[in-house]
């Protein structure tokens, strides 16, 4: 187990390196800087700024310094902003984000297995349809275009519902629906295939045939061996959570870190661009991380092999 911890942790570190790496000299293989759309400015000034941010170094230069910083904690000083840095902004951004995605999460949770289980006990029979017609909705209609639906039909409608803003639970309520529409409808078809496989399985008839209730058989054997295949896609689900809710902050007005992360791409800002690519890679890592290990512990079938330990 330890040496599979390790293996799985270095493994994690290249990817954050290879990422990092990657983002960093494509970033600045795009022609121009962050200070050109300053528009007019005085050579001495721009000159001074270029300096200022070490970008009149070599770009080998530039990388390693970004390297040493990085391990330190340290994702730089905005290029934009004159008070606050890079971790100033995801400090102030990410809770935000983080507070909606767990919501969106919590929602998707609870309704995605109950209707794939639900779609599973009444095959071809009308919850099983109803549930379906849900998820291909949930899956074919991306969360901006819900958003901006909820807004129409349900915000101008229901008076104590805010269209937008932040500060009260209220606020969350149709953006977290939206951006929990897509994990829902993913987790509610992952869980009808997967329950309607453990159904089928020995151990399944052989309790039914001992007199357990329906609804034992149901909620000890069926549902908790079927629910496995989507704790282990949990920690993507998680992260596509996050970074979706780029565009659904932008919709609803919502001052997350996808607010500062639009804005570093508009205004070329190399130094947020890097923060937030990377604090959002590390959060999958982390994630996947997590899920990898939790998966061995709840799954007493999977045994790790000599070679993967």
């Amino acid at each position: 187990m330890s040496r599979y911890l390790l293996k799985r942790t270095i493994m994690s570190i290249i990817t954050l390196w290879t990422i990092v790496t990657i983002t960093f000299f494509l970033m600045h293989s795009i022609p121009g800087d962050p200070f050109r759309k300053e528009g007019k400015m005085p050579v001495s000034v721009y000159e001074n700024l270029l300096k200022k941010y070490g970008l009149d170094r070599p770009l080998s230069e530039q990388y390693v310094i970004y390297l040493k910083n990085l391990l330190k904690g340290d994702f730089g000083d905005s290029m934009k902003s004159k008070v606050e840095t890079v971790n100033d902004m995801i400090r102030r951004g990410f809770p935000v984000s983080a507070y909606l995605g767990l919501e969106a999460l919590l929602i998707a949770l609870v309704f995605g297995p109950a209707l794939g289980a639900l779609a599973a006990l009444y095959q071809n029979k009308l919850p099983d349809y109803i549930s379906m017609i849900i998820a291909i909705i949930g899956i074919s209609v991306p969360s901006f275009i819900m958003g901006t639906v909820l807004i129409q039909f349900v915000a101008k409608n229901v008076s104590w519902i805010p269209i937008g803003g932040w500060g009260e639970f209220r606020h969350t309520i149709l953006p977290a629906i939206a951006l929990s529409l897509m994990p829902l409808a993913y987790m509610a078809r992952l869980m009808r295939s997967s329950m309607l496989e453990v159904l089928n399985q020995d151990y399944i008839k052989t309790a039914t045939s001992k007199g357990i209730s329906k609804s034992a058989v149901i909620l000890k054997h069926a549902v908790r061996n079927a629910i496995l295949p989507i704790i282990s896609v949990l920690g993507t689900l998680i992260s596509n959570l996050l970074v979706g809710s780029f565009v659904i902050e932008k919709i609803f007005g919502i001052p997350g870190l996808g607010k500062f992360f639009v804005q570093s791409i508009n205004n070329r800002d190399y130094t947020l661009i890097m923060g937030t690519t990377i604090f959002y890679a590390i959060i999958l890592i982390v994630l996947l991380l997590l899920v990898d290990v939790a998966y061995i512990f709840i799954d007493p079938r999977i045994k790790l092999t000599k070679e993967g330990r």
